[in-house]
């Protein structure tokens, strides 16, 4: 059983789908976490991720934090420094918009990119500023199988979370030596209120489902549990500059 307990985490998109749930595991688990999203989770939808870590006993805390921005990101870190120094940086949030190229704007691209590249990048950066200078901690970014395979209305998309794998890579051949692990969580169709929004219907859940070998579609409780194992030093310690793929198989076929 994965024990956290003294660490302190930040996890971004932190309010719903799986950010919820990775910061949920992450605090159920023994960290302090830091949840930071644009936005608090609606009270209608349920009780906000902070509060709810809150209610069971945890140390945890909201900080408001467009990830594109970069004086949000430093702020959404420093706040870290309420629990202790950075141990674990999980960086989840994401957009999701679905466009034939001939009807891309550049508009639609270049907000995907600031938040899911550019926002992955900030994310690290300041992650990396806090770890490099204590020799130790965990970055896991939050990638998309839409990275490995084509599909039609993904290029902007995908061709973003390609730059967090690249990016993952990178940053594991440069912070390794001082100490620092860095991996990449690559889901595969996961069935949260952002993929309904944009693709998903409760017929198009179903056929998902049938296309994926393990004839179901992924839960937020899935990418805790893989993020869980990336943050735990003792199960995963060796494992640094990889995408875990947690897709149930869909990468696997043709």
């Amino acid at each position: 059983m994965t024990d956290l307990t003294g660490r302190t985490a930040l996890v971004t998109g932190g309010s719903s789908g799986n950010g919820r749930a990775i910061a949920l595991a992450l605090g159920r688990a023994g960290a302090s976490v830091v949840v930071a999203d644009l936005r608090p989770e609606p009270r209608e939808s349920g009780v906000p991720t902070a509060e709810q870590l809150q209610a069971e006993g945890h140390q945890a805390l909201f900080v408001r934090c467009d990830v594109a921005d970069e004086a949000a990101m430093v702020s959404a870190v420093e706040a870290t420094r309420s629990f202790g120094d950075l141990d674990v940086m999980v960086n989840n949030a994401g957009v999701l918009h679905l466009a034939p190229i001939t009807e891309l704007s550049c508009e639609d691209f270049d907000r995907i990119h600031a938040v899911n590249a550019r926002g992955t990048f900030l994310g690290c950066r300041e992650a990396a500023r806090v770890m490099v200078a204590r020799g130790h901690g965990t970055i896991v970014n939050v990638a998309s199988v839409a990275a490995l395979r084509g599909a039609r209305g993904y290029a902007a998309y995908a061709a973003s979370k390609g730059a967090v794998t690249a990016m993952t890579r990178a940053l594991a051949a440069e912070l390794g030596p001082a100490g620092v692990r860095v991996n990449c969580l690559v889901p595969g169709y996961v069935d949260t209120a952002m993929t309904r929004a944009d693709i998903a219907t409760e017929d198009k859940v179903a056929s998902s489902a049938e296309r994926i070998p393990i004839r179901r579609v992924g839960r937020p409780d899935d990418m805790a549990a893989a993020v869980l194992f990336l943050a735990d030093h003792r199960a995963s310690g060796f494992l640094h500059g990889s995408s875990v793929v947690v897709d149930g198989g869909i990468s696997a076929v043709l």
